[in-house]
């Protein structure tokens, strides 16, 4: 019964870490890439964002809520895995390490940038173009996001190919060969667009 539940609880753990989380990554990641276009072409596109319908609603529930839900529940799976070399052979293992590491590193990551931004907005300071260019002016906080934006698109495109054998999606060993390979482009194109934001605003 108990191993049944955590079964179930990992699948929506691995669930929410795709949908709505890696959506909401994603779409994050191209909205702040208008920043390569200029500071008025990103300060229009944060606006449109800020002024949708239901915004609150929005973010609690799509957003917050899932996020702290796979955050507590990653921690624990974090400090309670083993690696599984039998199953899963050298290569899956490191990746299974990694993905516990930048689950990690993201959730401290994500907890900074929301106090820099979402709780800055809610104390009364704009979040705009202007603003991410003085976090990033500073040499540390540039390198700081960057390994911070680098683990957190790794932690969603690894994820992918975990909720693929979650889920029964990828089953056979050739499947999850090829589920390697589009993940890493994914993890690939994904961070180009967020480190080339990066450096657009610094």
């Amino acid at each position: 019964m108990a191993a049944n539940r955590e079964f179930q609880y990992r699948r929506i753990h691995s669930l929410l870490g795709v949908i709505p989380i890696g959506i909401f990554l994603t779409q994050h990641l191209v909205v702040n890439h208008f920043a390569t276009k200029g500071e008025e072409s990103f300060n229009q596109a944060a606006h449109f964002m800020e002024s949708l319908p239901f915004r609150y609603a929005l973010e609690i529930f799509i957003i917050f809520l899932p996020i702290v839900f796979h955050a507590i529940y990653g921690l624990y799976i974090a400090f309670t895995a083993k690696t599984n070399v039998n199953n899963y052979g050298f290569f899956r293992n490191w990746m299974f390490i990694l993905q516990r590491v930048s689950g990690v590193i993201t959730l401290i990551f994500i907890t900074w940038h929301v106090w820099e931004t979402r709780i800055q907005a809610a104390l009364g300071k704009e979040v705009d173009f202007q603003m991410m260019e003085r976090i990033l002016s500073n040499p540390a906080m540039l390198a700081f996001y960057i390994v911070g934006v680098v683990f957190t698109i790794f932690h969603f495109a690894n994820g992918l190919w975990s909720f693929g054998v979650s889920w029964g999606l990828t089953v056979t060993p050739r499947s999850q060969r090829i589920s390697t390979y589009v993940t890493l482009a994914i993890f690939l194109a994904l961070t180009f667009v967020g480190v080339r934001t990066l450096f657009a605003f610094a």
